[in-house]
């Protein structure tokens, strides 16, 4: 009897609680919308993006949006992570035994419907298999970028282990990628500082001196271009990174201006993990033939490499998205200037929300 009153009392603690998490987020909510011109509504699936460049300086702080933001979002569980990564690993496990399936699956469907030819069925599975193991893998890669912030667990040994071994497998130098990536994240929006998609400087504002630039067909192969090679191009030759008036800047040399004195260790480590699992791969290529691993690893992985790229480009490039000089740029204005994306509900989950910021969910954030 005595069960039931405690309940209730736990039932209205509850109710007071979430009516005050909702009180705190709505008034930042309201302040944001007041001093910036973009914000994803969390109740609203449709990105909105409002006319005026966040260029004024916010009344609230970052203070404020701790604050605004409920407690639990910033608990890490290593239960709940590791779930997370082990539903990820079954869906790659499950996929790679469908693809070692289709030579005998498309023979079979073409039995049981004369009218369909084995060719372009085999063609369309193997589509399927890229298409969701691509997707997966961005998954993890995801899990991996959580790592990198600490965010898997409250153990950093845990977090380093765990994403130097997912990263490394997707052919991502852990440690130069955390680093860096924490410099970004430091700079957002900062046109000498930041480490990523920094646009080009000119003094014509209205691009009428570069007409060239609106041609759709370069537009489209520009596009291409930093679909496919732009993550590698990256990584190779910090290509869309800050300037470094220095000689070759990549994210393989330890002695990279990138990084500082104390990190060379660490790059080292991720250079290595890279050469075991390259060398892995090329004797797995050698034993099963390498049009097996073009169809079974490569092309997921370039799908890998254009969800990052395309995530990351559509979160912080939009035409009411301003880039701020040293003049003007602080950390909060930088931090604000990323917009959400929303890719439907299939590849939302598969991706674990990573474009979906502001959509209540924690422990996934901005790349």
């Amino acid at each position: 009897m005595a069960t039931e009153p405690r309940r209730k009392s736990e039932r209205i603690r509850a109710q007071s609680s979430s009516q005050e998490d909702e009180a705190r987020l709505s008034q930042v909510r309201a302040a944001i919308t007041k001093n910036a011109s973009f914000f994803s509504d969390v109740d609203d699936e449709v990105d909105h993006v409002g006319a005026r460049q966040p260029t004024d300086v916010p009344e609230f702080t970052i203070g404020t949006l701790r604050k605004a933001i409920p407690a639990h979002c910033f608990e890490r569980s290593l239960l709940r992570s590791f779930a997370y990564l082990g539903a990820d690993l079954l869906l790659i496990a499950l996929l790679f035994a469908f693809s070692t399936r289709i030579d005998t699956l498309a023979p079979m469907l073409t039995r049981v419907f004369p009218a369909l030819p084995t060719g372009p069925v085999k063609a369309a599975m193997w589509a399927v298999y890229w298409f969701f193991q691509g997707a997966v893998a961005t998954g993890v890669w995801v899990i991996a970028h959580e790592c990198g912030h600490q965010a898997f667990s409250k153990y950093q040994s845990v977090n380093d282990g765990i994403g130097l071994v997912l990263h490394s497998l997707l052919l991502v130098p852990y440690y130069s990628w955390k680093f860096s990536h924490a410099r970004h994240h430091s700079n957002t929006g900062s046109v000498a500082k930041d480490e990523v998609f920094v646009p080009a400087i000119r003094e014509d504002k209205d691009g009428a001196a570069r007409p060239f630039e609106q041609f759709g067909p370069l537009r489209l192969v520009k596009l291409i271009g930093a679909l496919t090679l732009g993550w590698p191009a990256y990584l190779m030759f910090n290509v869309k990174s800050r300037p470094y008036n220095e000689r070759w800047v990549n994210h393989f040399d330890p002695w990279s201006p990138i990084f500082s004195k104390r990190q060379r260790v660490e790059i080292l480590v991720s250079d290595a993990a890279l050469a075991l699992v390259m060398y892995v791969l090329y004797m797995t290529g050698e034993a099963m033939g390498w049009g097996w691993m073009v169809k079974t690893y490569i092309v997921p992985y370039l799908i890998v490499n254009f969800w990052l790229v395309m995530i990351t480009l559509l979160q912080h490039t939009h035409p009411h998205l301003p880039h701020y000089t040293d003049a003007e740029w602080d950390w909060l204005r930088g931090a604000l200037a990323t917009v959400d994306r929303n890719y439907g509900w299939l590849l939302n989950t598969l991706h674990h929300h990573i474009g979906m910021f502001s959509d209540g969910r924690a422990g996934v954030g901005p790349l």
